[in-house]
C-alpha cells in the first residue's frame, strides 16, 4: 500500500504538515542546523489542525475512519494484549476461513478465548482473508470455539470488524443464514461472560453473529449497522453517492447508539484514530478488559444469563404517552 492511498482525504492536509515536520528535523539533524522556534510552531500548528479535523467529524468521516487502511486489525491487537495464544482452525464440517480467527491465550495470566474478524492489508492478504466476510464455517468455528470456552469456564473476548457476512452463492449454499443463527440463539444462552469490542465496522448480521455479549464497547471511530450507507444510499435513492446520507439518517457512531442503548460503552481513540496510536489504544482495551472481566466474573451464572437476556429484550422498547 503506497503512502499516497494509506490516507483519507480529509487527513491529508494533516499528514503534509506531519512530513513537513520530520523533513525539517531530519534536515537539521543531518546538517547539524537549529530550527527547534521553526520546529516548535510547526508543532502547534499541526496540534491545532489536528484539534480542528478530529473533534468534529461527520458520521460518514467515522465511517471512513473505521474503514481506514491503517486501522489496526484483531492479529495487530492480540500480540499486545495476549499472552500464549494458539490459533484453532476449521468448523469440523466444512473447512477453516481466515476471516474469522479463533483462539486460546491468557490475558493477565487468565485463561479465554478470543474470536474476531481479521481483514488483509494488501491484496494477498485480503484474498485469503476474504477482506474480513466470512462463509458459514467461519461462524461454526467462532461456535465451536465458544463451547469450548464453556467447557472449560473460560471468558469469551470477541473483536468485531467486517462488512459484514460474504453474501455468494457457495456462502448461501452452505448455511450462512442457518450458521448466523444459531451463534445468535447460542451466544444468548452462553454460559460465561462474554465480552464483545466493536473495533471497525460493524456490518449486519456479520457483525451481530459475534457480538451478542454481557458487555458491548464500541471504539469511538468504529461503526455498527444493519446496512453500509452505500447499501442504504442504493436502496432508498438509487444512488451509492449518497452514502454521507445515509450515514447520518442510519445513525451508526458509537456515540449515537451509546444514547440509544444498544451498546455499553463508547472506548476513546487516540487523537486522530486508532491507527495513529496501536500502542496507547491497546493499552485503553487492556484496561477496558481488566475492569470489565472482573465485574463478570463476580456475577453468578444464572443472574448473567438473565441480565443478558434482558439486555436485549429491552432494545426497541417503547413508551406511548397521550398529548
Amino acid at each position: 500500500m503506497g503512502k499516497e492511498t494509506a490516507w483519507l482525504d480529509f487527513e491529508r492536509p494533516l499528514v503534509e504538515l506531519e512530513r513537513k515536520i520530520e523533513d525539517l528535523r531530519a534536515f537539521a539533524d543531518q546538517e547539524n542546523l537549529e530550527f527547534s522556534d521553526e520546529l516548535v510552531k510547526l508543532e502547534d500548528k499541526a496540534a491545532r489542525l489536528r484539534s480542528e479535523i478530529y473533534s468534529e467529524l461527520t458520521p460518514w468521516q467515522r465511517v471512513q475512519l473505521a474503514r481506514h487502511p491503517r486501522r489496526p486489525y484483531l492479529l495487530d491487537y492480540i500480540p499486545l494484549l495476549f499472552t500464549e495464544f494458539l490459533e484453532l482452525h476449521g468448523d469440523r464440517s466444512f473447512g477453516d476461513d481466515a476471516a474469522i480467527v479463533c483462539g486460546t491465550a491468557r490475558f493477565e495470566n487468565r485463561p479465554v478465548v478470543i474470536i474476531g474478524h481479521q481483514k488483509g492489508r494488501n491484496t494477498k492478504e485480503n484474498l485469503k482473508r476474504n477482506f474480513g466476510m466470512p462463509h458459514p464455517e467461519g461462524y461454526r468455528k467462532a461456535l465451536r470455539m465458544m463451547k469450548l470456552a464453556e467447557k472449560f469456564g473460560m471468558p469469551v473476548i470477541t473483536f468485531v470488524d467486517t462488512p459484514g457476512a460474504y453474501p455468494g452463492v457457495g456462502a448461501e449454499e452452505r448455511g450462512q443464514s442457518e450458521a448466523i443463527a444459531r451463534n445468535l440463539l447460542e451466544m444468548s444462552r452462553l454460559e460465561v461472560p462474554t465480552l464483545v469490542f466493536i473495533v471497525g465496522e460493524g456490518g449486519s448480521g456479520g457483525a451481530l453473529a459475534i457480538a451478542v455479549g454481557d458487555r458491548v464497547l464500541m471504539l469511538e471511530n468504529s461503526v455498527y449497522s444493519v446496512i453500509s450507507p452505500e447499501g442504504c444510499a442504493a436502496i432508498l435513492w438509487k444512488d451509492r453517492s449518497k452514502a454521507p446520507e445515509s450515514a447520518a439518517a442510519l445513525r451508526i457512531s458509537a456515540q449515537e447508539l451509546f444514547d440509544l442503548g444498544v451498546i455499553d460503552r463508547v472506548v476513546p481513540e487516540p487523537l486522530g484514530g486508532a491507527h495513529r496510536d496501536l500502542n496507547t489504544m491497546a493499552e485503553t482495551l487492556r484496561v477496558e478488559i481488566r475492569e470489565h472481566l472482573a465485574v463478570l466474573a463476580r456475577i453468578p451464572t444464572k443472574e448473567l444469563l438473565e441480565e443478558r437476556l434482558q439486555k436485549y429484550l429491552k432494545m426497541g422498547a417503547f413508551e406511548e404517552t397521550s398529548g
